[in-house]
């Protein structure tokens, strides 16, 4: 909000909200289209270039709620059109967003624009390695701890957990030192010694992987790729998802069948935001899934 005195000196308070006027240079009839279902909308500017891509439950009340934000005026002075995109539900709305994000990079969707380099750390031997998905196969990798988009994130948080946990900085790959040395940890008392021997390299291994719990990366629990089913007014649709990766929804309008396709010929790569998607509602059982 922002203030100022008047004529009179009084203090007048100046709402944005109260300045906003409806775009009314996106036609009517992109409005009136909109359905009150799950699906993505998307907002293009004059060229059909998306400027901005979006996901709900109930498309309609969604974009009217861009319509209603002052916040979003740039955005909404550079669309000129509305289009949209059912889907069987809410999983398939995000996994469709995400895909297209990624796809378009529209100027004004601040998050999944790009996908990053991840990497995480191992513990497939006793001593913490930092490791990439390009390198390694995230979806089938046992003993991967956190997701990271660069190495320095990956180290200081494994830092912070050898701090609060009372582990060694050398038998953690963070402090190098001689053999039988102690570092510096064990020097203020907050390590257990295997930088001295006093504590076996086992047991140490031991004591990271219960520290680092918390963080672990699970396995894609199919043997291959499955179809996330979900159906809303008529449209019954299959999300197709496999290691992480979203191939595509198949019982879906004919624009998401072509990326489907394009996107099934293309190596199968782990995704963070996939698995963000799905990790936590595939773990609850809440999802309809058919293994093929």
């Amino acid at each position: 909000m922002r203030t100022h005195v008047n004529s009179v000196g009084l203090l007048v308070v100046s709402d944005p909200v109260l300045n906003f006027s409806y775009p009314a240079h996106i036609p009517r009839e992109c409005i009136d289209a909109l359905p009150s279902l799950p699906g993505i909308y998307i907002f293009r500017d004059a060229d059909g270039t998306p400027v901005y891509i979006g996901k709900s439950v109930n498309i309609r009340t969604r974009v009217l709620s861009h319509m209603r934000t002052a916040e979003e005026m740039q955005m909404l002075a550079r669309a000129a059109t509305i289009d949209f995109e059912r889907t069987g539900g809410e999983i398939g709305a995000l996994l469709r967003e995400s895909e297209l994000v990624k796809l378009h990079q529209p100027v004004f969707n601040s998050k999944l624009r790009r996908q990053r380099e991840m990497c995480s750390i191992s513990m497939a031997g006793d001593v913490p390695e930092i490791v990439f998905a390009r390198d390694v196969d995230f979806a089938r990798a046992q003993q991967l701890y956190g997701l990271f988009g660069s190495k320095k994130a990956a180290i200081e948080t494994l830092r912070d957990v050898a701090h609060v946990r009372g582990l060694c900085t050398v038998a953690t790959g963070l402090e190098r030192g001689a053999p039988g040395r102690p570092c510096f940890a064990r020097q203020v008392a907050r390590c257990k010694g295997a930088c001295t021997g006093e504590e076996s390299a086992a047991d140490h291994a031991a004591r990271v992987r219960l520290a680092l719990e918390p963080l672990r990366v699970t396995c894609w629990p199919f043997a291959g790729a499955v179809a996330i089913v979900e159906e809303s007014s008529g449209l019954r649709q299959r999300a197709i998802v496999d290691r992480w990766c979203y191939l595509g929804g198949a019982g879906a309008p004919a624009p998401a069948r072509r990326g489907a396709k394009a996107r099934t010929a293309a190596q199968v790569r782990f995704d963070i935001d996939v698995y963000n998607i799905l990790v936590r509602p595939l773990a609850s059982g809440a999802l309809r899934i058919e293994e093929l």
